[in-house]
């Protein structure tokens, strides 16, 4: 099994672990974020040098790819195309909402739920989403949606859905059903890549490191400082 070192930073979590035949060799997370700017390079030398100790060397890198915040993951890619560039080995690109139902599929007794539902926050009512079922198929793409008391409706009737992720936290006052349930406390970590990395580096899922950009899902729109505004005013 392949050495792969994994980046995870979109959401304020900011996770590295490196992995060989399934095994932990290094991890860092830091979940009081964002400060990826500053912690992902110095994981990431750190978990170099735990490498070169033991004569090693990734074989690949993965990073969540999105959707998340424009800022992180733009910072984690970043990070991985110039190991790869660096290293000269292959880029794997994991969504990010997969690599958090992943982890709830190791933590939870799926067999009481229909569906799963992972969401990252897009600000206001706004959330990045997908269905999946408990074999982590797509039921419903990758979604940006602004949630109501009608949201999910026709998958409610039908089953129980568990929501989880820091999107969810925010549906719990609005997901008024009695099949809506939710999970706290989740969110992407590099520890929950690690099967779905080795599952894409035996298959050879690779991206083209010269040309892959993060799965922002919107356009980054850029906000004015209300100070900024007030002095272009006078």
């Amino acid at each position: 099994m392949p050495c792969i070192l994994n980046i995870e930073t979109a959401t304020e979590v900011c996770s590295v672990v490196v992995s060989r035949d399934g095994r932990v060799i290094f991890q860092k997370e830091e979940t009081k974020g964002p400060s990826h700017a500053v912690l992902l390079g110095t994981f990431v030398d750190e978990a170099v040098k735990i490498l070169r100790a033991q004569n090693l060397q990734p074989d690949a890198v993965a990073v969540s790819c999105g959707p998340g915040s424009y800022t992180g993951l733009r910072i984690g890619v970043s990070e991985a195309k110039g190991l790869c560039f660096g290293l000269n080995i292959p880029l794997i690109a994991l969504n990010s909402l997969k690599i958090m139902a992943n982890g709830v599929s190791k933590m939870a007794d799926l067999e009481d739920y229909t569906l799963l539902c992972p969401m990252i926050d897009a600000r206001r009512m706004e959330v990045y989403d997908v269905l999946l079922n408990k074999e982590l198929q797509e039921v419903r793409p990758v979604s940006a949606d602004i949630i109501d008391e009608d949201s999910f409706a026709d998958y409610l009737n039908k089953g129980r859905i568990l929501f989880f992720g820091n999107g969810a936290e925010k549906c719990k006052t609005v997901l008024k059903s009695e099949t809506a349930l939710f999970l706290d406390n989740v969110y992407p970590r590099a520890l929950d890549m690690i099967s779905l990395a080795e599952e894409a580096y035996a298959a050879g899922d690779f991206e083209d490191v010269a040309y892959f950009e993060p799965f922002y899902l919107k356009e980054f729109v850029a906000t004015t400082p209300k100070n900024k505004v007030l002095t272009d005013m006078k």
